[in-house]
This record gives structure tokens, C-alpha cells and sequence, in this order.
């Protein structure tokens, strides 16, 4: 089963960091609400930015909790070398 580290963008900008099987599944369930991340509740999602496959959740993990160290101009540096 391939793990996917994805960012996405709220409506105002921010970026949510997170790992998933199914991305898009994923993301319906951060714009409906239902089981998505509470982080959403302040600003809803609006797209998907940047999303890397992972061999397995142990190095989806490792690697969301390096994107989560990152500032936010480097974050932005991986979104825009992935578009």
C-alpha cells in the first residue's frame, strides 16, 4: 500500500501537512468535515499544493514530520518545485 505526504492550502493561505492512503478521499473528508483534521475548522481547505508517495507509513511519517519542522518559506519552496 503506497502512503502519500500531502500540503494543502486553506482559503487564507495557511498549510495543512498530513499522510494518507487515498488523497483524494482524504481530502473530501478536510472540506466536509467529516473525520477531517480540526485545523480546517478556522479555514476551510482549498487545494491541493504538494503530495509525495511514500514506500510506507513509517517513512510517510518521517517525512510529514520533516515538512512540519520546515518554515513556511521553505514549504513554499517545495510547493513551487513540485508546480
Amino acid at each position: 500500500m503506497d502512503w502519500t505526504v500531502y500540503i494543502i492550502q486553506t482559503k487564507s493561505g495557511k498549510l495543512y501537512t498530513g499522510i494518507t492512503t487515498d488523497l483524494d478521499r482524504r481530502f473530501d473528508e478536510h472540506k466536509t468535515g467529516k473525520k477531517g483534521a480540526r485545523f480546517f475548522n478556522f479555514s476551510k481547505p482549498q487545494k491541493v499544493v504538494y503530495f509525495e508517495k511514500c514506500s510506507s507509513r513509517s517513512a510517510a511519517s518521517k517525512r510529514e514530520y520533516a515538512i512540519k519542522k520546515m518554515k513556511r518559506c521553505e514549504k513554499l519552496s517545495l510547493v513551487k518545485k513540485c508546480g
